[in-house]
């Protein structure tokens, strides 16, 4: 086929994918550190499904490390408030350096206090949120976690985006099992979905979101422009306000009405937050916690057609791990292109 690229997707092993990334976020001037932690995430969300917070990110980061957005040079540092609390300072780079620090203080903390939390300020895009408070419940820990984005959605009765889509993530450990993780945005759809559906030039469904004059569209781009709308009306709009005090307010970071694009590499760091929360299952159970999951998880095994929240991930994740992860021709030119290869 001279002169024509195939349409076909073209195969990666995880190794090979992350390699790229960590290629191309350094080319772009990203630290060691940060490089590696962002590319374990991003590979990570692509195994589990999670396009939207995967490789289609990659462009958009370096562009921003580039323009100084992100700060390539970044040193997240962890200040003990309490024995049970922690504020993290992603010092302006990107997110994931941050919370690997905010976990490990977390393990810590959480352990001796049986309840922890840690709250992350100066800081971006946390990318898949489940996949942070798995690592969390893989250690025996029940795990909360809040974070805040950039404007995207109106206030209830109003029209024009000012809170983020506002991610909540859940994980309780499951005996002799996978973690139970529930992650979802406060938007009908996570803003990263439309994004990735804008790469492709793909449309989206109905519903999801309007444009900039407040008209339903299918259009992802128009979408971008324009709002999300809330999961579950004004309820959902609700949580989103919950999210902006506990993520923004309670870690002094920008509400998402103040906070730049996570996408665009001009103007100021988003400086957006986000709060953790750990809770020694075990300990606070009286060490019943394992029987009752054990008892809960059996009686919705029990139930035709239920299916256990989050489990989609690690049919996913399986599939990557026998055969590769699948990128379209063009992705994997612009990230080789990234990469400097």
């Amino acid at each position: 086929m001279s002169g024509q690229q195939s349409a076909e997707p073209v195969k990666l092993t995880s190794k090979e994918a992350f390699d790229l990334v960590v290629e191309a976020l350094q080319a772009a001037g990203a630290n060691d550190r940060a490089a590696t932690a962002t590319a374990r995430s991003l590979i990570a969300a692509e195994c589990d499904g999670q396009r939207g917070h995967g490789l289609s990110r990659v462009s958009s980061y370096c562009a921003q490390v580039e323009a100084g957005k992100i700060n390539p040079d970044a040193t997240p540092t962890a200040e003990r408030i309490s024995n049970a609390a922690c504020i993290i300072d992603a010092d302006f780079g990107f997110a994931y350096p941050a919370i690997d620090l905010a976990i490990g203080e977390l393990t810590v903390l959480a352990r001796t206090e049986k309840i922890a939390a840690a709250a992350i300020k100066k800081s971006h895009h946390f990318g898949q949120a489940g996949a942070h408070v798995e690592r969390l419940a893989e250690q025996g820990f029940v795990a909360l976690l809040f974070g805040n984005s950039p404007k995207a959605i109106a206030f209830w009765g109003g029209a024009s985006p000012m809170m983020g889509t506002n991610p909540i993530a859940f994980a309780a450990p499951v005996p002799d099992g996978a973690p139970l993780v529930i992650d979802l945005a406060l938007s009908v759809s996570a803003r990263g979905k439309i994004m990735a559906a804008a790469k492709a030039g793909e449309a989206i469904p109905e519903g999801w979101a309007l444009d900039k004059q407040g008209r339903p569209t299918t259009d992802a781009k128009a979408a971008l422009e324009g709002s999300m709308l809330p999961l579950g009306g004004a309820k959902g709009a609700a949580l989103a306000l919950m999210v902006e005090v506990l993520a923004a307010a309670l870690t002094g970071s920008h509400f998402g009405f103040e906070a730049s694009s996570f996408l665009k590499p001009e103007g100021p760091p988003p400086n957006v937050g986000c709060l953790f929360v750990a809770i020694d299952a075990e300990a606070l159970s009286g060490g019943s916690f394992a029987e009752r999951m054990a008892t809960l998880i059996a009686a919705m095994g029990d139930e035709e057609g239920v299916r256990l929240p989050g489990s989609r991930r690690l049919t996913n994740r399986a599939a990557a791990e026998r055969d590769g992860l699948f990128v379209s021709p063009a992705l994997l030119s612009e990230l080789q292109g990234l990469a400097g290869r």
